[in-house]
């Protein structure tokens, strides 16, 4: 392997194509793993050790520790390709590329300190700064509780939100900390209807030493100022929160193909119960409902294509995306979200009570992007307000975080 300051052969580095066909050749493993990961509470380690030597854990990985470097397009396609088999799963997979992604927004010195003694090195992470820090010689001792980890289980770092005081103790900034999770106390705390898998769980430092170059600014970061020297790096150059809403976003598509998949395929041998139909293919009715679902999850697609392809382009360009565009880029991640709702719950009218048994898969991608869908990022309603507001060029926003 190449050293970290010594970029590997781009030759080495997989098409989108390649990753989504990876992720499609583990589907049976993934949909094996998926029952025993719901009654875990994690993703089963087979399921992760399958992924990571597939090099699903990569994509965000700067080329310069071995990692592929690819687009945010790449990302979304992929994780809504885990989807396809396990949305949990899918929801690791996300976070964890994520969080690596905005590892390679920091210093290279704090680079080094996550991945040139492990290029495997995976990070969770939650940007809320709900936790008190001290600043002290060289950087903070922070003290804090952090939920929801996803991914918490299988990680080695974390990025965390804190408070960046001055000497006084009066907060200056939100910061974003990078911190091993050799670090950090764990508690679990992830008991839910859906999602169980991701292992969403509570991250807790007590008098963590913090050091200076492992902290970031997050207003800063929303606003394209970083702290990586390697500004010739086109994907840590996209827009932040764009990228953590989008990303969000994709397991959704990938749970709604996926129901409508299973409908449709069952609808050649289950009868339309309590009418003359043999089969519900033969309804009129049933064939406009699924037509429905599948322009509802198409429109979601597309909807999301837009926007990871208009924060690629923008990245490739040196050029950092206006409000207008960021808000619109949120807004189309909660127009995903908004029209897999709807799709997966007109599929499951289509389909009958059979598809609430527990030994359905179906149900389980309901309650997963149930769940999924009302993570803060993209909640449909809060997320148009935003766009809303930058449309009508009112004089600030309802949020920092575009």
């Amino acid at each position: 392997m190449a050293s970290a300051t010594e970029a590997p052969s781009t030759a080495s580095v997989p098409s989108t194509e390649e990753m989504v066909a990876r992720v499609r050749a583990l589907h049976p493993l993934l949909e094996k793993n998926a029952a025993q990961g719901e009654q875990d509470r994690r993703v089963s380690e087979e399921s992760i050790r399958a992924l990571t030597e597939a090099g699903i854990f990569k994509i965000a990985q700067p080329k310069r520790y071995g990692g592929h470097e690819m687009s945010v397009r790449t990302q979304v396609e992929v994780a809504a390709a885990v989807a396809e088999a396990d949305g949990g799963t899918a929801w690791v997979v996300t976070l964890c590329n994520q969080c690596a992604w905005m590892t390679g927004l920091f210093p290279e010195q704090a680079q080094d300190d996550v991945w040139k003694g492990n290029p495997d090195a995976k990070i969770s992470g939650v940007v809320t700064p709900s936790s008190e820090s001290v600043k002290v010689d060289g950087g903070f001792v922070v003290n804090g509780r952090w939920y929801y980890n996803s991914g918490s289980w299988h990680s080695d770092w974390a990025v965390l939100g804190m408070p960046v005081v001055d000497e006084a103790g009066q907060a200056i900034d939100h910061g974003i900390a990078l911190i091993p999770r050799s670090d950090l106390g764990f508690e679990e705390t992830w008991f839910v209807a859906g999602m169980k898998s991701s292992g969403s769980n509570c991250l807790i430092a007590k008098d963590v030493f913090v050091p200076d170059h492992r902290i970031i600014s997050a207003p800063k970061a929303w606003q394209g100022e970083v702290g990586t020297e390697h500004t010739e790096e086109v994907l840590y150059r996209s827009a932040f929160t764009p990228v953590l809403a989008l990303g969000v976003a994709a397991p959704q598509l990938g749970m709604g193909r996926k129901v409508l998949e299973l409908v449709s395929a069952k609808a050649a041998t289950k009868p339309l119960s309590f009418t003359f139909y043999k089969t519900q293919s033969e309804s009129a009715v049933f064939r406009h409902q699924i037509a429905k679902a599948a322009m509802l999850v198409d429109t979601a697609a597309l909807h999301l294509e837009r926007a990871v392809d208009a924060v690629d382009a923008a990245a490739r360009e040196g050029v950092y995306p206006d409000e207008l565009m960021r808000a619109r880029a949120r807004a189309d991640a909660g127009w995903v979200v908004e029209n897999i709702t709807e799709a997966i719950n007109l599929l499951l009218f289509a389909h009958g009570a059979a598809g609430f048994g527990e030994n359905n898969v179906i149900q389980r991608h309901w309650r997963d992007s149930a769940v999924a869908g009302r993570h803060a990022y993209i909640v449909p309603a809060v997320s148009l307000e935003m766009y809303g507001t930058a449309l009508l060029a009112q004089d600030g926003n309802i949020t920092p975080m575009l």
